[in-house]
């Protein structure tokens, strides 16, 4: 990874992501991709599945196609000034992208053959929505829990695009599988966050902050049910990075920070991440502040 001092002035990108969740022996785990080397956006790293809101994402037709109304989604995500049409399509983005990058298809009724049709259409360049009015399935928008919102600052330390993020959990439906679609990420496995944090210190992949905090906040629970209730309980939380150099080196501050505008901690972990060692690092420089939640 290498840091960027670029003004990003391109308008706010609206996407969602989705941590898919599952329980297992070793306790709670999470279902991470390896993002295309060539991709624009994070290439190389390991991340949740997800990407950003696309026009065809808003014209699904909830009565039909989604098993909750656009007034409980518009809620669910605690955005007041959020067109209704955006915050259902957000929904619909989140379940698409996770079909698209991991073959995990959240519908109701869904059966393998479905799966097939659809992942086969959309191979030959046809719409997701599309497929799916065809198809008449009903997308469970209902499997998605709100977990947090983070915006990316104008001095975007890794990309030269803006998003406005909204993270959602989901856990994994037990009759499927989910695998990378070996084009958008080439690379996936599930691990229990603790593991994740572990090996990203070891320097067996690399990951941007985002997956770095959401992955400090997911260790606390001991499996899907407790990080379910967790985030059913609370609205999620926004957080909007705020980056600064200091001594040659780029430090991004969290809201609680000393030098964040919000002196309100927004989520748990470290205030601050550092670039040091060509990664992010918390401010002591060990894994033990990352994993101190644990």
């Amino acid at each position: 990874m290498e840091i960027s001092s670029e003004i990003v002035h391109t308008p706010v990108r609206d996407a969602a992501t989705v941590i898919i969740l599952r329980d297992s022996p070793g306790g709670l785990e999470v279902f991470l991709v390896k993002r295309h080397g060539l991709s624009d956006v994070l290439g190389g790293a390991y991340v949740f599945p997800g990407g950003k809101l696309d026009d065809s994402d808003l014209q699904l037709a909830e009565i039909a196609h989604l098993d909750q109304d656009s007034v409980t989604l518009h809620g669910a995500l605690a955005e007041p000034d959020l067109p209704m049409d955006v915050a259902r399509g957000l929904y619909v983005a989140a379940l698409r992208e996770a079909f698209e990058e991991c073959g995990v298809l959240f519908a109701q009724d869904a059966a393998q053959h479905h799966s097939v049709q659809l992942a086969q259409a959309i191979q030959e360049g046809r719409a997701f929505n599309q497929v799916l009015m065809e198809l008449q399935l009903r997308l469970q928008t209902s499997a998605l829990t709100p977990w947090s919102r983070w915006v990316t600052p104008r001095q975007a330390s890794l990309m030269n695009k803006r998003f406005d993020t909204r993270f959602f959990l989901a856990a994994m439906p037990i009759t499927q599988q989910a695998v990378h679609d070996d084009h958008e990420t080439t690379h996936s496995e599930w691990m229990t966050p603790r593991d994740a944090l572990t090996r990203y210190w070891a320097r067996e992949f690399a990951m941007a902050p985002p997956q770095i905090m959401s992955l400090v906040q997911l260790a606390r629970h001991s499996n899907v049910d407790s990080a379910l209730m967790e985030a059913s309980m609370r609205l999620p939380p926004i957080i909007e990075p705020e980056p600064f150099d200091e001594n040659g080196m780029r430090v991004i501050c969290y809201p609680g920070d000393e030098r964040h505008s919000n002196p309100c901690a927004a989520i748990p972990g470290p205030t601050r991440l550092m670039f040091r060692n060509k990664r992010f690092e918390p401010s002591s420089g060990t894994l033990d502040e990352l994993l101190a939640n644990c």
